[in-house]
């Protein structure tokens, strides 16, 4: 069935075709698109050609739940010649259709791959002028997304989900992880008073910043401690407090801790105002933090853009993971327009030698990693936690939403045409504090539990 429009919410949605036109079990593969056109350029055209038939956005839903998806494509082939617009498509393919874009970022190190492809040339590379934008914080970088000021905006990862939901918006507005922008590279940090209390047990009545109410800061930070026995929403206070923020609020006596992005925890240590309490990495190795992220329209108005834009993001991620590389991204992006930190602050994140505020040297290249691809099982962990705390009201399907708003297939093609390996699924068995999350089986995640209590 064809997938007419990009609607995350939409039943009739083809879900989980590779760009080749075909069904199958792995996010790519390594034929080229069908000559008919019915891969993702085919897609792109008959959205384009039914909403120029059909603008209104209630009309084509309508007919869609009525017809199916298709019929109107085989009665749309018989009056607009589908077939030549799919070809002009795939042949217009390479050269953006825009160029100069801007995208916002906050400055935290899990923008890495989106600024210092920047200063690298990343973009330019793929034939893009690209302004990015320092942006004060997560609220502010939504609305100008919505707004349309920013063309492609650094989103923490669930964000995109929960404006595709209408959680937390007006309405539901389409915008989707084109690609996680770094995986770990997060901590708890707590003020120097607290060193002598380092049992999650004795946190009640704490206040605890986290970046944004949609972030796996919030998720992560309302699992490790329910799973120590204390309830997130009773026992403790929970606000967010944009990054830049961060350590002066824990510097005045604001908060107790946080668990937020880098280089805030390592700049905490270097002020001489918290420790590191434990990294992210140690309740979920491998956890996604940030994405590259972009409105779901784009696909189809401007696929040239978009896949040159992807492919430059997945270029410098696939750069930035390289342990040899680290102290020259550290150089690139540490620069006052961009994150406007020390570079020592900044390079002992990146490269995993790090003080902790303790008194040791701390030593984890793993600290902070860069994999572009968006696992599926990810963004449906994101959501039962959505439902666990009351974000989401209503029951979901997940694996639907999921293959929607987190686009593996896309940037599964991207991995490959720039001879990355590529996983053989969208899904996997996570492992989150010791206990094993099945994307094929969320419904326990979902329980409001207080394990430890």
């Amino acid at each position: 069935m064809p997938r007419l429009f990009a609607d995350p919410l939409d039943p009739d949605a083809r879900l989980g075709a590779c760009a080749c036109g075909r069904e199958h079990g792995g996010p790519a593969c390594d034929a080229p698109p069908p000559a008919d056109g019915t891969g993702a350029f085919g897609e792109a055209a008959e959205q384009a050609v039914f909403r120029a038939v059909f603008p209104d956005d209630a009309t084509r839903r309508g007919l869609l739940a009525r017809f199916g998806a298709a019929a109107l494509a085989g009665a749309l082939s018989q009056v607009f010649p589908l077939g030549a617009a799919r070809e002009a498509m795939a042949q217009a393919a390479g050269a953006p259709e825009k160029k100069d874009l801007k995208i916002g970022f906050i400055p935290i190190t899990c923008a890495t791959p989106i600024i210092m492809a920047h200063p690298m040339g990343f973009y330019a590379r793929h034939g893009l002028s690209v302004e990015v934008i320092r942006t004060a914080g997560w609220a502010v970088t939504r609305d100008k997304a919505i707004a349309r000021e920013y063309d492609a905006a650094h989103m923490l990862a669930p964000m995109p989900a929960a404006m595709s939901l209408g959680i937390g918006v007006a309405q539901p507005i389409p915008w989707a992880v084109a690609a996680v922008e770094n995986i770990n590279g997060q901590a708890i940090t707590l003020a120097n008073k607290h060193k002598d209390r380092r049992d999650p047990k004795q946190w009640k009545g704490f206040r605890f910043a986290v970046p944004f109410d949609f972030s796996m800061h919030n998720y992560l930070l309302r699992h490790y401690l329910a799973e120590n026995g204390v309830d997130p929403d009773r026992d403790v206070q929970i606000r967010a407090v944009p990054p830049p923020e961060m350590v002066a609020n824990l510097r005045a006596d604001n908060i107790d801790g946080f668990l937020g992005p880098d280089p805030f925890n390592q700049r905490a240590v270097f002020d001489g105002v918290g420790f590191i309490h434990l990294l992210t990495k140690e309740l979920w190795d491998g956890h996604p933090c940030c994405a590259f992220a972009v409105p779901r329209s784009m696909i189809a108005e401007a696929p040239n853009t978009f896949g040159a834009l992807l492919r430059a993001i997945v270029e410098a991620t696939a750069y930035a993971a390289k342990p040899e590389n680290r102290r020259e991204v550290a150089t690139a992006i540490s620069a006052q327009n961009y994150l406007n930190q020390p570079e020592t602050v900044v390079a002992q994140v990146l490269t995993g030698t790090f003080a902790d505020g303790l008194g040791q040297v701390r030593r984890d290249p793993a600290r902070i990693g860069f994999d572009p691809f968006p696992w599926h099982s990810m963004a449906i962990w994101i959501m039962t936690q959505m439902r666990r705390w009351g974000q989401v009201q209503r029951d979901l399907d997940y694996a639907q939403v999921a293959q929607q708003v987190f686009l593996a297939l896309d940037a599964g093609r991207a991995m490959q045409e720039l001879g990355l390996p590529v996983p053989g699924s969208t899904m996997r068995v996570e492992t989150i504090m010791g206990r094993s999350f099945d994307p094929a089986d969320p419904a326990p995640w979902t329980e409001r539990a207080i394990r430890g209590a």
